[in-house]
């Protein structure tokens, strides 16, 4: 079993602009690939976690994600990073398409995305870090017993503003948070 990264989407390593859909609005930040990078380089697996209500909500279809997911990988293949994995939820309990309109056990914070990279891609979850730019990733982090990261990318400083969600760190964004968890402690 190895450790992972686990990163948050929108806001994390790319801008937020709300329910982005098509490729016209997923701007890819410009440290993103070299946090990948720096992931792969020690080993460590680096693994994309994300909630697409827009899904649920009929804003874009599960076709339109895999569009967005095939242009970030394109994007990290050609700086020579990859993600091990990519695991989205589409549902959302006030969603108003059938079959993702509800509850599940894949939405953030809940942990089942995290679950299921463990048990794929043979993960060891204590010993694993997740980044993102709201407070649910800090408590999905909580709900798995791993690390969690803030980056003030994306909602992250707004959540600063509001309360401490409780990361373990605070990072200015997705590559110096990577930075920071690779650095050796005593």
């Amino acid at each position: 079993m190895r450790p992972a990264i686990f990163f948050d989407r929108d806001g994390t390593l790319n801008e937020e602009v709300g329910y982005a859909g098509s490729p016209e609005q997923f701007h890819i930040f410009p440290h993103t690939a070299a946090a990948v990078r720096c992931a792969n380089q020690a080993g460590w697996a680096a693994v994309l976690v994300t909630n697409q209500a827009g899904v649920a909500r009929g804003f874009y279809s599960e076709n339109e994600v895999a569009d967005l997911h095939r242009i970030l990988t394109q994007h990290l293949a050609q700086a020579h990073a990859r993600l091990d994995g990519i695991y989205y939820c589409p549902h959302h309990p006030q969603g108003t398409v059938v079959g993702y309109a509800g509850e599940c056990e894949c939405r953030k914070p809940r942990a089942g995305m995290l679950h299921q990279a463990a048990r794929e891609l043979n993960l060891d979850l204590r010993a694993s870090w997740v980044i993102g730019d709201r407070a649910l990733d800090v408590a999905l982090a909580r709900g798995v017993g791993a690390g969690a990261v803030l980056v003030r990318t994306g909602c992250g400083s707004a959540e600063l503003e509001c309360a401490d969600p409780g990361a373990d760190h605070v990072a200015e964004d997705a590559l110096a948070a990577v930075r920071w968890i690779l650095e050796p402690r005593t």
